[in-house]
């Protein structure tokens, strides 16, 4: 983005007191989205992870703020020239890092139209539009997932924050304890609460046990199985055991899809075992739920008509910028009462009913960007039968790989491979010492990273270096997973060389 001449814009004139001037706006605009386009068309060019070292940024910019207006130019320049270097690009084809993402045109495009419109969803009347947009979009993903009506739907930042507000309302519903109006601190009367999820969980059921009071002593990690799923026969010998101790159990967590394996819990074992002990089941399925997009998967949301919460991420697997993480329940009510607050200035007589939400009532946010029109604009662009094609094509992709890990000699299939996630280790006749895989392994994934080409992330199973290869972006195709397959195999032979 490089410009010829770097004069100042009339609105940045000493006198000027207004904001930029529409033709200055649909100049660089212009100029802005033309950028954008070049680079989707040519993000694989990029090296995946930033190459930059810590502070190559900071000492890059300025130490004190501008006193006066700076050119676009000169801005737009500096944007190229200092930030870019340090861009890890997740829109790459070769991020197959935690979970692949992508930032589409029509998503792009909707967080374009959402950021000019400017809107705060925090009451119906401070935007009817948002509101109510959001509210069809996500009955529209609803039936697109294949679950029952009726289930309310908003939209949050992440499921970090989902899975703190299910389990806030699971809290509330726990009978006379008062804890919105009385809080937990110094209450000798108020017995311990447990919450349980598995071992495989994500880390913002622990953050959620921490900022609610419940600590991570509050926490029950259930084991798994051989296939890293939840061990339900285990869960419900905790839940006796810790009633026995003194604990009060109210509330469980199942996953589908965990983040280090994309295990599936079984669901529906979990909700028998909830309705029984009168439990809150929210159920994490911010990755791999999308998948139940195509009809022919409805099958791994099994049991989540049952859940009284549920958390699906289109800024995961359905190609919606970040951030646009979907919350849903049967509870509505429960939440709401766990989080409305109205102060006097927000009074209006269109929230007066129940004919209309008001969005900040379901959460701790009073502010709401309008999220829903990308991922409305999203929806109505490919169409379910065009994401569901989508997310065959990563399965396919990822049941390939995996394939080839199981023929080679020197690899193995670390994980069960149900989705677009393949764990995998080097693993050479011959070398048998754990310590020695573990460091042989890293650096496989480190010489991968550094070379550009490819991202990568890894996890520890059994407490072996794990290497994950997460497919998930719409711009990888056979080619780019046959040549990082390639890389690898190159990486493991170089590094028994090199020994």
């Amino acid at each position: 983005m490089k410009e010829e001449h770097t004069a100042l814009d009339a609105a940045q004139q000493l006198a000027a007191t207004g904001d930029m001037e529409t033709e200055a706006f649909r100049h660089y605009g212009y100029q802005i989205v033309d950028w954008i386009a070049e680079y989707l068309r040519e993000v694989g060019t990029y090296p995946v992870l930033s190459p930059n070292t810590p502070g190559d940024i900071r000492r890059a910019l300025p130490e004190q703020p501008p006193k006066h207006p700076e050119a676009m130019e000169a801005i737009l320049t500096d944007f190229d020239r200092i930030l870019m270097p340090g861009i890890t690009h997740w829109n790459s084809p070769g991020f197959m890092a935690y979970f692949g993402i992508t930032g589409s045109g029509p998503g792009i495009l909707g967080e374009m139209l959402c950021s000019a419109l400017n809107v705060n969803a925090m009451l119906w009347r401070t935007s009817p539009a948002a509101t109510e947009l959001e509210q069809v979009t996500l009955d529209w993903l609803r039936q697109m997932l294949g679950l029952p009506r009726p289930l309310f739907g908003i939209i949050n930042d992440t499921a970090s924050s989902g899975v703190l507000y299910a389990l806030a309302a699971a809290r509330e519903t726990i009978a006379d304890l008062h804890i919105r109006q009385q809080g937990m601190a110094g209450r000798s009367e108020l017995p311990r609460l447990r919450l349980y999820t598995s071992q495989e969980a994500h880390s913002s059921v622990d953050k959620a046990a921490i900022v609610l009071g419940v600590g991570q002593q509050g926490l029950h990690k259930i084991g798994t199985d051989n296939q890293f799923r939840m061990d339900v026969a285990e869960l419900e010998r905790a839940i006796e055991e810790d009633r026995a101790a003194g604990w009060l159990p109210f509330a469980v967590v199942g996953t589908i899809g965990t983040t280090s394996t994309s295990s599936i819990d079984p669901i529906p074992h979990i909700a028998d075992i909830c309705e029984h002990y009168k439990l809150w089941l929210h159920v994490d399925a911010s990755y791999a739920g999308i998948a139940a997009v195509d009809p022919d998967m409805h099958w791994i949301l099994s049991g989540c008509d049952r859940a009284d919460s549920l958390i699906v991420n289109p800024h995961k697997w359905l190609f919606t910028p970040v951030d646009c993480s979907v919350f849903y329940t049967r509870k509505p009510d429960v939440v709401k009462a766990a989080f409305s607050l109205t102060p006097e200035f927000l009074r209006n007589a269109e929230s007066s009913g129940d004919e209309v939400p008001n969005l900040m009532d379901y959460g701790n946010a009073l502010g709401r960007r309008f999220r829903s029109l990308k991922l409305w604009m999203v929806l109505r662009y490919f169409g379910q039968e065009g994401i569901a094609a989508r997310i065959r094509e990563h399965i396919r992709l990822a049941q390939e790989l995996a394939k080839w890990v199981k023929e080679a000699p020197d690899f193995e299939l670390m994980a069960p491979t149900p989705f677009s996630l393949v764990c995998l280790r080097a693993h050479p006749r011959g070398i048998d010492d754990e310590t020695q895989l573990n460091i042989l392994n890293e650096r496989i994934m480190n010489r991968i990273n550094v070379a550009g080409h490819f991202f990568l992330s890894h996890t520890k199973i059994h407490n072996q270096f794990t290497i994950r290869v997460a497919i998930g972006n719409l711009r990888t195709t056979e080619q780019h997973v046959r040549e990082l397959w390639k890389e690898m195999q190159t990486c493991l032979t170089d590094d028994i060389k090199s020994c």
